[in-house]
């Protein structure tokens, strides 16, 4: 090859500058195409809630991620809710050019509704179906400012995910009533072990709670045309929100609940209004838990999603079993002055109130109330007992095949009403004990001993394992997650 030929193989390109300035042109048209933003409907059913609905909206309204519309659905209301929503009505946006975030607030009345919440929530679902995301939100529920933005990420990572709901606590400033303190410092307890159990499960969430979730609408139509419902929730069950959950993992959609994000719940501060919204829980717990057909709601009793819940009420049995023998033996041993102080029986207590203690720290604002709830013992034992009240009237209620309306039963107590039902159990257990004590001292003395021998024997076997399960729940990791 000639030295010209070299030269011209070694001489380099040359670069056309209307190619190069064309180029530059394409690629700044490209970065400056829109990118695709998941769209959210809000969807919050309202009922008499005059005195939260303007924090809950000044709480969606101050989200870094904006919804891109927010439907107050006002049902059954004989307040100002309708009233102090429409203020917030209508367009707002915030931030100036690719920071600016708008959403618009929309307030239907849509008046009496026989189906209530979910009524509210269906109509609420005909307006946000054709978005990416639906974001139910209670009437009373508000949140941490960056609560969407966190539950939007999550599920957009994972197209297998239907929905994600938030963590829940209930805020405890303002109450200024002893038993509306006692009451939210157990309800505080109560979700934060529930969280808790959830999110050690792989954050595998066996209830979508209406609170304060997101569900993708691909997975609440796919529930629909599975289920051959019209909408996605239905009035057949007393707590929707776990049906369509179950629901939800039947059309093979996971449901989880959110690593981050975290929202405050209205409480219960009264006796009759806990009872009320607890009996309501729990019976329609038993309705899906229980195997056959009640009514139109399928029991599912193998379902994954109520394996939680099996494990609840069997643990709430063995909790009401050993207090009640416990009662029974101490008060017959007494009457034959035979009772015997051992320090081991101390064990149980100090296990389970070191177990409340890890769950007060456990939990992301834990103050003073509720590391006094726990360590203190009795202010637990005591919301145990409450709580055990609440499965027997369930269970009750269930075998009964009573037909009540416990949404109503449930407002009516929020509101000051309800009587003195959940007194119902306290009643029960002094008439089983005293029963139980009256064939007991009819016995012969020999008969009376083995009756106690046998009956501390079953209780110290019970005892001892239950111990060892709550030793092996305190050394369990939290994975540093907080409830």
């Amino acid at each position: 090859m000639s030295d010209d030929g070299m030269h011209h193989a070694n001489r380099a390109p040359m670069i056309d500058p209307v190619m190069d300035q064309y180029a530059d042109q394409f690629m700044a048209g490209i970065e400056a195409l829109p990118t695709y933003r998941s769209t959210v409907g809000c969807v919050i059913p309202a009922y008499n809630e005059e005195d939260a609905i303007a924090d809950v909206l000044d709480s969606l309204l101050a989200q870094t991620l904006l919804p891109d519309a927010i439907h107050v659905i006002v049902n059954n209301t004989t307040d100002a809710t309708v009233e102090i929503a429409s203020h917030f009505a209508g367009l707002h946006v915030r931030g100036e050019g690719a920071d600016e975030q708008m959403t618009e607030v929309f307030v239907h009345d849509i008046g009496e509704n026989p189906d209530k919440k979910v009524g509210a929530l269906n109509y609420g679902y005909t307006l946000v179906e054709g978005m990416d995301y639906l974001l139910g939100v209670d009437g009373d529920t508000t949140a941490d400012p960056r609560a969407i933005e966190y539950l939007v990420r999550e599920i957009q990572d994972d197209e297998r995910i239907g929905g994600i709901s938030a963590i829940y606590s209930i805020d405890d400033s303002g109450l200024d009533t002893l038993m509306g303190k006692f009451l939210i410092a157990g309800q505080r307890a109560q979700f934060a072990a529930f969280n808790m159990q959830n999110l050690l499960r792989g954050r595998n969430m066996a209830v979508l709670g209406g609170q304060y979730s997101i569900f993708s609408t691909t997975a609440l139509r796919a529930v629909v045309k599975q289920t051959h419902q019209r909408y996605p929730w239905v009035r057949d069950s007393e707590i929707e929100d776990s049906l369509l959950s179950l629901e939800i993992k039947s059309a093979g959609y996971l449901t989880k609940i959110s690593a981050h994000a975290r929202a405050n719940v209205g409480g219960m501060t009264t006796l009759q209004s806990l009872d009320a919204q607890q009996v309501k829980w729990n019976t329609g717990a038993i309705d899906l838990m229980w195997p056959g057909q009640r009514g139109d709601t399928k029991g599912q009793p193998l379902h994954p999603n109520l394996r939680l819940r099996w494990f609840e009420n069997i643990s709430m049995v063995t909790n009401g079993f050993t207090r009640l023998i416990f009662f029974f033996l101490l008060i017959t041993s007494l009457m034959l002055h035979a009772f015997v102080f051992a320090v081991l029986w101390i064990v149980p207590t100090i296990m389970a109130s070191l177990l409340n203690l890890r769950t007060a720290h456990a939990m992301h604002n834990a103050n003073k109330r509720d590391y006094l709830f726990a360590v203190l013992f009795f202010p637990a034992e005591l919301y145990m007992w409450i709580r055990l009240g609440h499965f027997a009237r369930s269970w009750t209620k269930f075998a009964s095949s009573s037909q009540t309306d416990n949404w109503a039963l449930q407002a009516k107590a929020e509101s000051g009403g309800g009587g003195y039902a959940h007194f119902a159990p306290i009643a029960v257990v002094a008439v089983v004990l005293a029963s139980s004590i009256a064939i007991w001292a009819q016995l012969p003395t020999a008969l009376q001993s083995d009756v106690l021998l046998g009956g501390w024997t079953v209780l110290g076997i019970i005892t001892i394992l239950q111990t060892a399960w709550m030793a092996l729940k305190l050394m369990k990791r939290h994975k540093g997650f907080k409830a």
